[in-house]
């Protein structure tokens, strides 16, 4: 039984083993030096990691949903954003279509609902 959400990228099994090198690779980026030799040559980065040519593709267009598809999890992919000053209130406008100020609000709207 396949429980999807309409909209969403579910990041099962699958998923992660899809993604294993782009996740991999986000998640070396806790480490300032290598944050500072992916934006050295982000290319030769990519390499090291295997990246596969739609993963590389989706990192050289930094669009969280091209990520998602190709495997990313987005608590990895908050590191990779994180290089460009990024956080996830920028990775869920993204997500949702929205500019920041909008996904921010709808943040606060929700939380005075609860």
């Amino acid at each position: 039984m396949s429980k999807t959400i309409p909209g969403t990228t579910p990041f099962d099994g699958g998923a992660a083993q899809k993604g294993y090198a782009l996740n991999k690779m986000c998640f070396s980026f806790n480490g300032r030096a290598n944050r500072d030799a992916f934006v050295a040559d982000p290319e030769a980065y990519m390499q090291r990691y295997g990246l596969n040519p739609q993963q590389a593709e989706a990192i050289r267009s930094r669009q969280v949903l091209a990520l998602i598809a190709v495997g990313g999890n987005a608590y990895y992919l908050a590191k990779f954003a994180g290089i460009f000053g990024l956080d996830m209130q920028d990775i869920g406008a993204q997500q949702t279509g929205m500019t920041k100020e909008q996904f921010k609000a709808k943040l606060v709207a929700a939380n005075e609902q609860c």
